[in-house]
């Protein structure tokens, strides 16, 4: 019960740092401050016969111009002179905050305010996404893929993003990944992975070892330009290193020696294509798959899965497992088949209930 109660007692606050900029908040206790000057003001310049309800009423009818009279008996000239400077005060000081309201909205700038203020208030509260440090060519892509596999994203870039996003699961955040206040900010230490395909290497390198630093459980995938650096990049913590250059000259062979093998992999790897993938399928502990034979799991007959690959627990890779081989508790199975099928088959590689689930 009392953590609902806190729960309900911090939501209004919460909603209401969302919905107001921090400078709009700061420009508010002007006025707040103002009428609590005049509240106790007054009580103190007319003596007991003024109450803090008097002092509050004389501060309201003066600031919006009102003045029904004076109570509850005529000011004195100090009084007066302190209603004086309260009304210029007030006027000055509620037309200055109107006119900055009216041109941050004419300007624009209450809107990106907003949007700022929003966008903080999410990644403070975004945990298990992915960080993409670059929005290049590379960048995009792997937002978009990020994007169709509905998996939340935040993006660090040194250039204005604001014209270009168009991403409903992705963030934006503008500074040098290099830096690790900025890495913070993005919630690296409560993120599941990070991706860095910046164009230059040191930059990718430092960005891997700070990564690597604020979260030593990261999984962490770098671009790397020249064929040395990926020695490098996984010295200082990244786990996989990708070369765009070495992966396009393999792929521009295979188009003349190997087209329908290559055909055959854009398939399975491209969603796009047509409803055919190759996934990752990891045995949980009380699957019904764990401690029986690939061929007692009947994915390729009964579910049309299927398993060409199997990583142990240990690193060990099985390529083109037979029936007789284990899947054991942890290995992680590479299997090949239609979205439909491949999410009955993941559903069966972590059932706990012992129930075997019927293909549809």
């Amino acid at each position: 019960m009392k953590r609902k109660l806190a729960h309900w007692c911090r939501t209004p606050g919460r909603m209401f740092r969302r919905m107001l900029p921090r400078r709009i908040r700061r420009m508010m206790l002007v006025p707040i401050g103002i009428v609590v000057v005049g509240t106790f003001g007054y009580p103190a310049i007319e003596g007991p016969k003024w109450t803090l309800f008097d002092g509050l009423y004389m501060t309201v009818i003066t600031l919006t111009t009102l003045g029904y009279g004076e109570i509850p008996e005529p000011l004195s000239k100090p009084g007066r002179a302190f209603t004086m400077l309260l009304a210029l005060g007030g006027i000055f000081v509620l037309f200055y905050f109107a006119t900055d309201i009216i041109r941050s909205i004419v300007t624009g700038e209450l809107r990106d305010m907003l949007g700022k203020e929003r966008m903080n208030d999410q990644l403070k509260h975004l945990t298990g996404h992915t960080v993409v440090c670059g929005f290049g060519r590379m960048g995009k892509i792997v937002c978009d893929e990020l994007e169709r596999l509905d998996q939340s994203f935040v993006v660090l870039d040194t250039a204005n993003l604001g014209t270009e996003w168009s991403y409903r699961k992705g963030l934006r955040l503008h500074g040098d990944a290099t830096e690790d206040e900025i890495l913070r900010k993005a919630g690296i230490e409560r993120a599941k992975a990070l991706i860095t395909v910046v164009g230059s290497d040191a930059s990718n390198l430092y960005i891997t070892l700070s990564a690597r630093l604020l979260n030593p459980k990261l999984l962490i995938v770098a671009r790397a330009e020249e064929a040395e650096a990926e020695t490098k990049l996984r010295k200082v913590g990244a786990n996989n290193v990708i070369s765009p250059y070495l992966v396009g000259g393999h792929r521009a062979v295979e188009a003349i020696f190997k087209p329908t093998v290559q055909h055959f992999m854009d398939q399975a790897t491209r969603s796009d294509l047509i409803d055919l993938r190759m996934e990752e399928l990891r045995v949980e502990a009380g699957s019904v798959l764990a401690g029986g034979t690939l061929r007692d799991s009947r994915l390729a007959n009964d579910h049309g899965v299927v398993v060409v690959g199997i990583v142990r627990p240990n690193g060990d890779v099985v390529y083109a497992p037979t029936g007789d081989a284990i899947l054991e508790v942890g290995a992680t199975l590479i299997a090949f088949g239609k979205h439909a099928q491949l999410a009955l088959a993941e559903i069966l590689a972590r059932n706990e209930s012992g129930t075997p689930v019927k293909p549809e």
